[in-house]
């Protein structure tokens, strides 16, 4: 069984900008797997955006996720 992480973030959108002020924000969530969490972080960070709630997150609802 996969450990993942629930991630939501906000990433500023570049696809319509006319002007500074005309920036948009994305919201998006995803599962991340546990082993590749680090460059998804690195990556978002990049980007430009925050990620705003990570949570721990199995494939199956009410799941013991292993850990003490």
């Amino acid at each position: 069984m996969a450990r993942l992480f629930k991630i939501t973030a906000c990433v500023p959108s570049q696809s319509r900008i006319r002007t500074q002020r005309e920036l948009q924000n994305t919201y998006f969530t995803k599962l991340v797997p546990y082993d590749s969490w680090f460059s998804e972080q690195q990556r978002i960070q990049k980007m430009g955006g925050k990620i705003v709630k990570v949570e721990l997150a199995t494939g199956r609802q009410g799941t013991n996720a292993g850990l003490l």
